[in-house]
């Protein structure tokens, strides 16, 4: 396979595909072109399991807005990743309801 190399969105769109479990790290190497080793990687980084710890990367929002300090930058670098795992988890869940059918929400004004 060609290792070519994926925007941060691309990752991530990449990331949630296997996280929804629709198809395992091969078969996602496959239809995106791209070593399933890498995509391991990535998931791994997403989960915060990576073997070393590095601060996210930055360098897209720093060169669209150069006065903003790279303490700010990277707590929108980290909102942003927090988004999409509650985005995610939200995913799973509405699955989860559609499979089992049962209600695993809870339901907000009701008696108690």
């Amino acid at each position: 396979m060609i290792r070519t190399s994926k925007s941060p969105q691309e990752q991530e769109a990449i990331v949630a595909d296997y996280l929804l479990g629709s198809a395992t790290y091969r078969q996602l190497g496959m239809k995106y072109d791209v070593d399933y080793r890498i995509i391991h990687s990535w998931v791994m980084k997403f989960q915060g399991k990576e073997k070393k710890k590095e601060k996210p990367s930055t360098k897209s929002v720093v060169n669209k807005v150069e006065s903003i300090s790279p303490q700010v930058v990277a707590l929108q670098e980290e909102l942003r990743l927090e988004k999409l795992r509650t985005e995610l988890l939200n995913a799973i869940i509405d699955i989860a309801e559609k499979d089992l059918n049962v209600s695993i929400r809870k339901k907000f004004g009701t008696k108690q």
